[in-house]
C-alpha cells in the first residue's frame, strides 16, 4: 500500500515522483563527506540516483577520496536495475567503516555514468554535508539515501515500508 506523500514546500521535490525504475540526476551540490575528523572527499562532481519512495543517493567519483579511503571489501550484492555492486571499506583519520561503501564497476544499460563512482552510507561517516546542510541517513539501514531538506517523504526503509 502507497504512503500519502508529504506536502512538498518550496523548493523541495517529493521522493513520490522519482520514477521506477530509477533516474539519474548530475547534481552538482557541494558534498563533503568527514570520517575520524578528517575530510575524505569534497566534490561538485555529483550524481544522485532518484527512486521512489527514496532519498537520493548521492554518487561521487572515486578520484574525489582521498589517496587510501577506499579499500575493496568482501561481498557483493545485485540491484535489479543496475547490476552487481562490491563495497569498500572506508578509512579516515584512524576510523574505519566497514563497508560503508559500493558501487557498480560494471553497471547495466542507462547506469554507465556510475562505473567509476562511489555511494556511501551516510550514517556510516562522521558527516555527509550536501551544500554545507548535513545529511541524514535514510530509516532502516540496509538503502543508502541521503535525506535533506530538499526532499519530502515518507522514506521507505523504516519498519514496516518494506511493501512500499
Amino acid at each position: 500500500m502507497r504512503p500519502t506523500p508529504h506536502a512538498v514546500l518550496p523548493g523541495q521535490e517529493s521522493v513520490w515522483d522519482y520514477p521506477r525504475p530509477p533516474a539519474i540526476d548530475a547534481s552538482g551540490e557541494l558534498v563533503e563527506v568527514v570520517l575520524g575528523g578528517a575530510v575524505i572527499a569534497s566534490t561538485r562532481d555529483t550524481v544522485r540516483v532518484l527512486e521512489t519512495s527514496h532519498p537520493p543517493t548521492y554518487y561521487l567519483p572515486m578520484s574525489a577520496f582521498a589517496e587510501g579511503a577506499l579499500w575493496p571489501a568482501a561481498g557483493s550484492s545485485f540491484c535489479e536495475f543496475k547490476g552487481g555492486a562490491r563495497y569498500f571499506d572506508v578509512l579516515g583519520g584512524g576510523t574505519v567503516a566497514e563497508r560503508a561503501a559500493w558501487n557498480y564497476p560494471a553497471p547495466t544499460a542507462g547506469f554507465e555514468v556510475l562505473a567509476d563512482r562511489v555511494a556511501l552510507y551516510p550514517g556510516r561517516m562522521d558527516r555527509c554535508t550536501v551544500d554545507g546542510e548535513r545529511v541524514r541517513p535514510q530509516p532502516g539501514g540496509f538503502y543508502g539515501g541521503w535525506i535533506t531538506d530538499r526532499v519530502a517523504g515518507p522514506f521507505k526503509g523504516a519498519p514496516g515500508t518494506m511493501g512500499w
